[in-house]
């Protein structure tokens, strides 16, 4: 395994930066609806839909479920409310989602286990949310990244009972971790099995990355050598790097495990490559 437990911890604050049709409620944009999406081991998972704060056209719109960092051990849907409410500007349904935390008996197996409930969920819910169940979108920081891609490029039992998928259609990843890590799996199964880099290619769902060339977390040479897999393959994979900054694009490169400060310009470019990828791929409406 690439990276030292320091680096996890590190992960572990990756999400702080951050037919029926339904009206939207006014203050959608900024109160989503929470809902339980799953209820395992006592345990009751939640996911809170953000709505287009104008409503909705005539047609269904796509959606995209957001993942939080954390090393897989910490962390809250709440991280991603940022990021949600942007996306929900866009016209998307947006969807952050909790998910169960590696502790005890708990690995990051489970936590791709209820990744892809997920998606099922979101979609066994398309008419009541007035989304397209074809166009249903993954965006993964940090740990949250090798959550989406490990679910949109692995097979699962679940996937396409009923027809529904447990699949992500496109991924936007944000300093994502291509390596599962080692030493929160127990023993229980191969930690290269549940390694994003370990599948990239003609299975990978259209890709864009951002990352900054600093990035000690989750290198640069990972995102790398992840795009030029899936490229190698024929697939579509864009990789945005970011000169001088470091994981989830910090300019403090010195202390990367801790006092995150984003710079600013490059965030908001990340944002805006992620908004023409998906307009590209008709995920949301060209202006």
């Amino acid at each position: 395994m690439r990276a030292p437990s320091a680096i996890f911890m590190s992960l572990a604050l990756a999400g702080v930066l951050s037919a029926q049709s339904v009206s939207a409620p006014a203050d959608a944009a900024k109160q989503p609806r929470e809902c339980v999406y799953r209820e395992i081991d006592g345990q009751k998972l939640k996911a809170f839909v953000f709505f287009p704060p104008g409503g909705f056209s005539s047609g269904p719109t796509s959606a995209i479920l957001l993942f939080h960092g954390g090393a897989w051990t910490m962390g809250s849907a709440d991280w991603t409310f940022e990021a949600a409410r942007r996306f929900a500007a866009l016209g998307m349904v947006a969807v952050s989602v909790d998910y169960r935390l590696s502790q005890g008996i708990i690995t990051p197996i489970e936590a791709v286990d209820d990744t892809r409930a997920a998606f099922r969920w979101v979609r066994l819910h398309a008419t009541e949310f007035h989304i397209d169940p074809e166009r249903v979108a993954g965006y993964g920081v940090s740990a949250g990244g090798q959550l989406v891609a490990v679910a949109a490029m692995v097979d699962a039992p679940d996937n396409g009972i009923d027809g529904t998928s447990s699949k992500p259609d496109l991924l936007l990843l944000w300093s994502p971790a291509v390596f599962a890590p080692k030493h929160l799996f127990q023993g229980r199964g191969n930690a290269s099995d549940h390694s994003p880099m370990q599948h990239a290619g003609a299975a990978t769902p259209p890709t864009c990355i951002i990352n900054g060339d600093k990035d000690t977390v989750t290198p640069i040479k990972d995102a790398r050598d992840f795009r030029e897999r899936v490229v190698r393959a024929g697939g579509v994979c864009e990789l945005h790097v970011y000169p001088g900054v470091g994981h989830l694009l910090t300019r403090n490169v010195a202390n990367q495990l801790s006092d995150f400060d984003p710079d600013p310009e490059f965030r908001a470019d990340g944002y805006a490559q992620f908004e023409r990828f998906l307009k590209e791929r008709g995920y949301i409406p060209a202006k």
